[in-house]
């Protein structure tokens, strides 16, 4: 297709001004483009980034980073007592083991978590949080979830409801 050549162009959402002057300016610039995908991804980019510098700030209140906090309460919902070896604990979080090492010291130093002997394996170390680490992550879990409601709060259950399912079906694609 020449660049003369006028591709048929997508409707802008809502509620993105300055994501309109981009796709004004690209459709000006490249007719023969459909810059549509720039708004999606742009928009999908902005709202992730403005959601986690909202998250970190409240994880800042804890004096935790999001990396101690996804340790805190990933080792929260296995339950009161039950521990995970650090390879499991990462595989959980999705991480490698050798991002594992410097959050667990750093947690350890605080007091929050504890390192055990796994008495099934004698060169095994299981994580476990401490009763000051156990605590901190209930504190932590309500403060998340009305961080979160806040900054939801303007979509109904059915458009959350929706959104999750679009951004899942995204990520099968990708």
């Amino acid at each position: 297709m020449s660049q003369d050549q006028k591709v048929e162009s997508r409707e802008i959402p809502s509620g993105g001004s300055p994501m309109k002057r981009i796709l004004a300016q690209w459709r000006r610039e490249r007719p023969d483009i459909d810059p549509m995908p720039m708004a999606v991804v742009g928009e999908i980019w902005r709202a992730g980034e403005r959601l986690r510098q909202r998250v970190q700030a409240n994880w800042a209140n804890f004096d935790l980073d999001l990396a101690g906090s996804d340790v805190i309460l990933t080792l929260r919902r296995q339950g009161r007592g039950e521990a995970l070896s650090p390879s499991a604990l990462a595989k959980e979080m999705m991480l490698s083991t050798s991002a594992m090492t410097n959050r667990l010291d750093r947690l350890e130093e605080r007091g929050l978590i504890e390192r055990t002997l796994d008495p099934n394996d004698r060169r095994g170390l299981n994580i476990l949080l401490t009763q000051e680490g156990f605590a901190l992550a209930d504190e932590m879990i309500i403060s998340h979830v009305d961080t979160e409601e806040g900054m939801l709060s303007k979509l109904t259950d059915e458009e959350r409801a929706h959104l999750c399912a679009l951004l899942a079906k995204i990520q099968g694609d990708i």
